[in-house]
């Protein structure tokens, strides 16, 4: 059973952490509420900082048609590539493939917003890893070819989203894994209206089902609890990561559909 509060929390942990992130890489980004919409845009080559959100709950089928369209008549203004993001809790009983049909918009890839009040954690290792903390430029590019490569992206996307940033060397709590001093996995970890919001995890493909995944993201859990004492976290894992977060004390809340303009 869904508690009626988690929708929103995911919902506001999007909006309200992504705004951190869009403007951090471009600060004329756009970045606005627009009613029953949330744009999160920065036009960049990274596919993950091109967001619009629907925000409003249980409203009647018209409307949330007029918000699909609308949602869409956003995204093509704009010049990169990027997603809606539906939380399907939101709208329970609606045919939401085909509203975005209406469109203009087809279906991409699933995922699931989780939260969990699980921290403090044990302080984590893994026998096969050491951590490093990311505070260079050098670091941040291999944190952002980790996901580049992971995701499918050019190597070139990854680096236009936080490539430089001071936000992901000191804000974000983001953490290299290392195997024998080659960087293989990461994850991230930010404050974000009150919880830690757990950002970009990836492995290097070819190095999955080792627990790299899991130990990182314990890894960011463990420093930023430990700077901020924030005891609650979010994510929004996609289906590779949906197993991985339980075992550290996630739950499950609003399965999440990512739609992408047509064509």
């Amino acid at each position: 059973m869904i508690e009626s509060t988690e929708v929103p929390e995911s919902v506001e942990q999007l909006t309200v952490g992504w705004r951190a992130m869009v403007l951090d890489q471009n600060p004329d980004a756009d970045v606005r509420d627009l009613p029953g919409v949330a744009v999160r845009w920065a036009d960049c080559k990274f596919p993950f900082w091109n967001c619009v959100t629907l925000t409003e709950s249980g409203i009647e089928a018209d409307l949330l048609a007029q918000r699909f369209a609308e949602a869409a008549d956003v995204m093509r203004t704009k010049q990169e590539f990027g997603f809606l993001w539906v939380f399907e809790d939101l709208a329970e009983g609606a045919d939401l493939d085909a509203l975005a049909d209406r469109a203009g918009l087809a279906y991409a890839f699933p995922g699931t917003g989780m939260a969990g009040d699980l921290l403090p954690i044990p302080e984590p290792s893994h026998a096969e890893l050491t951590f490093e903390r990311v505070t260079t430029d050098e670091q941040l590019q291999a944190y952002a070819d980790i996901n580049s490569r992971a995701y499918g992206f050019d190597l070139e996307a990854g680096r236009d989203g936080i490539g430089g940033s001071a936000l992901w060397k000191s804000g974000v709590h983001a953490y290299l894994g290392l195997e024998d001093g080659v960087p293989v996995t990461c994850a991230g970890a930010v404050e974000t209206a009150g919880r830690l919001f757990v950002v970009l995890v990836a492995t290097e493909p070819g190095s999955e089902r080792r627990g790299y995944g899991e130990a990182v993201t314990r890894k960011a859990l463990y420093e930023a609890w430990r700077a901020t004492g924030i005891t609650r976290a979010t994510l929004h894992a996609t289906v590779a990561g949906a197993p991985v977060y339980p075992r550290i004390g996630f739950e499950p809340n609003s399965p999440i559909r990512f739609y992408a303009l047509k064509g």
